[in-house]
């Protein structure tokens, strides 16, 4: 097998010649995002925390409304499921005179399956890049041009920049380099899963299931019938019902306590902070997994989200139709590879594993990436 990482050599080799060179103890460390990056991205597409808008057509029935799983068997309308993953590591520290970032080398992809009318389910499509992440303001002008010079024509590898436009980051109000280069990798996946559903060619009443909270760019969607499914969401959400002194008002665990398997909650609005995009993207809870044996309360329950562009209420029968097909797709329960199992659909999971299989290994990667032979006897 030739070495994957082979064009990132000349890259290294720049860098260190301008720079000193700390290289990471055992070659690569793995980055994690934290805190949890659904709930941090939720809160910050979500807008305003404060709900008090129902956006469905027959809002009669109480806060949790009962349903029955949908077999493709009786309406195939979730065809398309898309998902995407990073993995992180940190390769090592540059000093540039009184200047200081880490390095680290991202693999971000994404994949989109397809399920057909036998079950059985196929790779519809699939991106995958390498990203060489420093942190830009820590470094001189120059040093970046040199290593944006070495960079070209690197077609699978790409630089990028943990300082700046890293909203993720900003929300959570994290300040240190390294776990801002994984907040950034991880924009990178939302912007390949952007892709992917914006390149599917659909047929009529084909919707697509996305992982994770929609984003502010699908309150114009022009795309595909699309579904956001967010297995982790913000949870300073409070919501308001009714008016004077019979007004309910609720927090998310006051909400959810009482929902049970195969139940959802009311339709409510998205709206931003400043009051405006009310109904653009609405959303609703759905309990996929029954409360008992779970660790806790909000366990086994999923965020949906659609695009709403009309900013009418939507239609109670086609939020039934739609809650009923995804819990007709739950059965993957993945314990001990993914600490999120009791949220998971089995599509999504499976694209997840489509994505990983094109990442090489962490064995490949500190085989393939290593900075200059003098470099690392100096790190010794």
């Amino acid at each position: 097998m030739t070495n994957p990482f082979a064009p990132l050599q000349d890259v290294l080799r720049v860098i260190s010649t301008e720079t000193q060179v700390l290289p990471a103890t055992g070659q690569a460390v793995v980055d994690m995002v934290l805190p949890d990056i659904d709930e941090i991205y939720d809160r910050e597409t979500s807008g305003a925390a404060i709900v008090d808008g129902i956006w469905e057509t027959n809002p009669a029935h109480h806060l949790q409304r009962t349903l029955q799983p949908i077999h493709r068997k009786e309406n195939h309308l979730l065809r398309f499921f898309v998902d995407g993953s990073t993995l992180t590591y940190f390769i090592g520290t540059i000093l540039e005179q009184d200047r200081s970032s880490p390095v680290q080398i991202s693999q971000v992809g994404a994949a989109m399956v397809c399920r057909h009318d036998d079950g059985r389910i196929s790779q519809a499509s699939a991106e995958h890049k390498i990203l060489l992440t420093l942190e830009k303001e820590a470094l001189s002008n120059s040093l970046w041009k040199k290593i944006e010079l070495a960079m070209v024509g690197l077609k699978e590898f790409e630089l990028c920049d943990s300082a700046t436009n890293n909203k993720d980051a900003d929300v959570a109000q994290i300040r240190e380099a390294r776990p801002r280069g994984a907040h950034r990798a991880n924009w990178h996946m939302r912007k390949l899963e952007e892709s992917l559903a914006r390149d599917y060619s659909r047929e009529s009443n084909q919707w697509l299931v996305i992982d994770g909270s929609l984003g502010n760019e699908y309150e114009v969607w022009k795309g595909p019938p699309v579904i956001g499914l967010a297995k982790g969401f913000r949870r300073d959400s409070r919501f308001e019902f009714g008016s004077g002194p019979r007004k309910q008002k609720l927090n998310l665990y006051g909400l959810l306590k009482d929902l049970h398997e195969n139940q959802r909650t009311l339709v409510f609005s998205r709206k931003r902070n400043d009051g405006t995009n009310e109904g653009k993207i609405v959303f609703w809870y759905v309990r996929i997994r029954p409360q008992r044996g779970l660790d806790y309360p909000l366990m086994g329950v999923v965020k949906v989200e659609i695009p709403n562009p009309s900013q009418e209420p939507v239609a109670t029968e086609l939020v039934d139709e739609l809650s009923g097909c995804l819990i007709a797709e739950r059965s993957v329960t993945p314990h001990g590879r993914d600490n999120r199992w009791h949220a998971h659909l089995y599509p999504i999971y499976i694209s997840e594993r489509v994505v990983r299989s094109h990442f090489y290994s962490e064995a490949v990667l500190k085989a393939g990436v290593r900075w200059p032979l003098e470099i690392r006897q100096k790190g010794t």
